[in-house]
C-alpha cells in the first residue's frame, strides 16, 4: 500500500514537472535568445570601439610621424642654406664679439693704410706697397674672423656635452626643460652660455622651443648643434624620455669627439711624413751647396 502513495506522488510530481517546463519553456528559450543577443551586440560594440580605438591610434601615429618629418625636413633645408657662403656681416655674428660692418671696415682700411707705409718705407716700391697693402686688407681680417669662428666652435663643443649632461640631470631631478636652459644660460660657460641665452630671449619673445633651438644654428653652424635641435623637435612631437635622448646624445657627441682627436693624430702622422718626405730632396740641395759652394 506504503508503495503505491509512493509512485502516485512520485508520477504526480512528474507530471506536474513537466506541465511547469512546458509551460515556461517559451519564456525560458525567449530569454536565452536574447541574452544572446546583448551579447552579440555588446560585443559588437566593443570590437567597433577596439578598432576606432587602433584606428585613432595609427593615424595619431602617422600624424606624429609626418611632423616629424616635416620638421627634419625644414632643418635639412636650414642646413643647405647655411652651407651657402656666408657674408661678412653672418660671420661677425658667429664670432661672438660685439662687432659690427663699421668695426670691420674701419679695421681692414687701418691695417691696409698701415701695411701700405711700411710696405713703401722699406721697399720703396709703389707697386709692391698698393699689393700688400691690398692683401693685407682684404685677406688678414677675413681669416681673423674665420680663426675665431673656429675658435669659438671648439670652445663650445669642448663645452656642449658638459650642459647636455647638467640639462639630463635637471630633467631627472623634476625640472622642465625651460628651466633647464635658464640654468644653462645663467651658470654655464662661454660660448654655451651666450647660445643658451638667446634660446630664453627667442622663448621670451614667442618662439616654441623647437624653433628657438633651431635658431641656434644660425650663430653657431654645428652638426652636433642641429643633433640637438633635431631631438628636440622630436620630443616635442611624439613625446618621450628626453632625459635619456639627451644623455644618449652628450655620450655620441663625446664618442664623435674621440674618432676625430684619433683621425686628427692618423692623419697628422701622415702629413709630417709626407712634409718630411717632400722637403728631403731641398734639404740634401742646401746642405750640398753649403759643403760643396762651387
Amino acid at each position: 500500500m506504503n508503495l503505491i502513495v509512493i509512485l502516485i506522488v512520485v508520477l504526480v510530481a512528474v507530471a506536474a514537472g513537466g506541465i511547469a517546463y512546458g509551460l515556461l519553456f517559451s519564456s525560458i528559450e525567449t530569454q536565452k535568445k536574447v541574452e544572446g543577443r546583448v551579447n552579440r551586440v555588446v560585443t559588437a560594440e566593443n570590437d567597433r570601439g577596439k578598432a576606432k580605438a587602433a584606428r585613432e591610434r595609427v593615424q595619431d601615429a602617422a600624424k606624429r610621424r609626418k611632423s616629424m618629418q616635416d620638421s627634419i625636413k625644414e632643418m635639412e633645408k636650414r642646413s643647405e642654406q647655411k652651407n651657402r657662403s656666408l657674408s661678412i656681416r653672418e660671420k661677425l655674428a658667429q664670432t661672438g664679439l660685439p662687432l659690427t660692418m663699421k668695426h670691420f671696415y674701419i679695421g681692414s682700411t687701418g691695417l691696409g693704410i698701415v701695411t701700405f707705409a711700411i710696405a713703401f718705407l722699406l721697399s720703396g716700391s709703389l707697386p709692391i706697397a698698393a699689393g700688400l697693402a691690398f692683401a693685407a686688407s682684404m685677406g688678414l681680417p677675413r681669416w681673423v674672423v674665420a680663426y675665431l669662428i673656429s675658435r669659438r666652435k671648439k670652445k663650445f663643443l669642448e663645452e656642449f656635452p658638459n650642459s647636455l649632461d647638467v640639462m639630463v640631470r635637471s630633467i631627472r631631478s623634476g625640472l622642465p626643460l625651460n628651466d633647464a636652459m635658464r640654468m644653462i644660460a645663467s651658470d654655464g660657460q662661454e660660448p654655451v652660455r651666450s647660445e643658451f641665452l638667446r634660446v630664453v630671449e627667442a622663448q621670451q619673445m614667442g618662439f616654441s622651443i623647437p624653433e628657438a633651438c633651431s635658431r641656434m644654428t644660425q650663430t653657431m653652424p654645428l652638426q652636433e648643434l642641429s643633433f640637438f635641435a633635431i631631438v628636440i623637435a622630436i620630443q616635442s612631437q611624439a613625446g618621450g624620455n628626453l632625459s635619456e635622448a639627451l644623455g644618449n646624445l652628450a655620450r655620441v657627441l663625446r664618442e664623435r669627439k674621440k674618432m676625430k682627436a684619433k683621425v686628427a693624430a692618423l692623419s697628422m702622422e701622415a702629413k709630417a711624413s709626407a712634409a718630411i718626405i717632400g722637403a728631403l730632396p731641398f734639404i740634401v740641395a742646401l746642405l750640398v751647396y753649403i759643403t760643396s759652394p762651387h
